[in-house]
């Protein structure tokens, strides 16, 4: 199974190009593959950072077979003709997400019907290249799907679109109460956090889509307005997202820059100062990476690899032992310096460490979890040689 897992990551990470930790990755399985498997592919997929697997879902015995949790399985139908309230039915048993392919707008009320519980989805697909349909009828479609489909029942997809085709589609789905028609945007890093407020049109929105960085309108150029292109601090676009009410904007960006990561025009990361907490302490430490003062312990650390193990598996002995909840606030903060000098030194963000976290959520099978005798006696090794000193 980890074979199979780390094979299935790297497909995804390096023939795909894909960051599952920021986009959902829904993959097409064949059943034949999940059957062959007895549904492990289904799993090392999952357990890769996939969302979901897509099936077909005519086939109720290979979405039996995935033994998968049903919040992770599409069930696909690559025609409305397929669709029936009793096929639908039966696929509902093993996926909680309806796909079809639409060719009639007037079919989506009967499409919606068919999944009558409102926990579960239907996703309409629309092809901007097999349709033969042109792409302002196709953004008439997404507009009316998106107006009919507001309580979130259903989401469309676009099969093989260019980022001019989906900027366009995606703006039709939103609003705005703004008499210059912008979409009010908010910035945040990968972790979530607030870089900055801007505005887009329909245009940078294209744009973004189309260069991957962060591109935006200026309402004082009144133009588009391409992140870094004069400072320097640009932005790796990650990915898009609307809010509940449709009328702004999340950017999910790395800030970049080759004297310091900066998103404001006064050089700090944020609009609204420099950041605190452990986003504050990992730039201290990358500070300290390049140029520590005299007599820095933090370059010691840096320094000595033995030093640096040492406190590590210290404060983590001193965290488990600590009862108050001062100590173990105090003893947790003391293994998350150490902790994040060790990243530091390996050229390791809090990001990085973030994006594991969300990419092990997804898994769907797990390990007991019991602790390992060999380590516990490396670790008491240390700790002895330490109580010899």
């Amino acid at each position: 199974m980890k074979q199979g897992v780390g094979m299935a990551s790297k497909y995804l990470r390096e023939t795909l190009q894909l960051d599952v930790s920021i986009v959902n990755v829904e993959v097409v399985v064949d059943s034949k593959d999940i059957l062959d498997t007895d549904g492990c592919l289904a799993a090392c997929l999952l357990d890769a950072g996939c969302s979901a697997i897509v099936l077909d879902g005519t086939d109720v015995a290979a979405m039996d077979a995935a033994k998968i949790p049903r919040d992770r399985v599409v069930a696909h139908f690559s025609s409305e003709s397929l669709l029936d309230a009793k096929v639908v039915t039966a696929a509902l048993a093993f996926a909680s997400t309806i796909s079809v392919v639409l060719a009639d707008l007037n079919t989506v009320d009967k499409v919606l019907a068919m999944v009558p519980n409102k926990e579960d989805k239907v996703s309409f697909l629309i092809s901007t290249k097999k349709s033969g349909l042109t792409m302002e009828r196709i953004t008439e479609i997404v507009s009316s799907i998106s107006k009919e489909c507001k309580d979130g029942k259903g989401n469309i997809g676009l099969v093989d679109p260019s980022a001019s085709d989906l900027g366009l589609c995606y703006s039709v789905c939103m609003k705005t109460d703004r008499q210059d028609g912008l979409y009010t945007t908010v910035v945040c890093t990968r972790s979530g956090e607030a870089l900055g407020l801007v505005y887009s049109s329909t245009e940078s929105i294209v744009a973004a889509l189309e260069c991957g960085r962060g591109v935006y309108y200026s309402r004082s150029r009144k133009g588009l307005w391409r992140k870094g292109d004069s400072s320097g601090h640009y932005q790796t676009l990650h990915r898009l997202d609307v809010d509940c009410d449709g009328d702004a904007l999340r950017f999910t960006v790395t800030q970049r820059g080759d004297d310091k990561e900066a998103f404001c025009h006064l050089n700090t990361l944020t609009c609204w100062g420099e950041p605190v907490g452990i986003r504050h302490l990992e730039g201290t430490l990358r500070e300290r990476l390049k140029s520590a003062p005299e007599g820095s312990y933090t370059k010691r650390l840096f320094d000595d690899m033995d030093l640096l193990r040492d406190k590590l598996v210290e404060e983590a002995q001193e965290l488990a032992e600590a009862e108050e909840p001062d100590d173990v606030a105090g003893e947790l903060a003391d293994v998350l310096y150490f902790a994040m000098v060790r990243a530091a030194k390996a050229g390791v963000s809090i990001d990085d460490a973030v994006a594991e976290l969300d990419r092990r959520t997804r898994k769907v099978t797990r390990r007991k979890g019991d602790s390992k005798a060999f380590r516990i006696a490396a670790g008491n090794k240390i700790l002895g040689k330490k109580e010899d000193n």
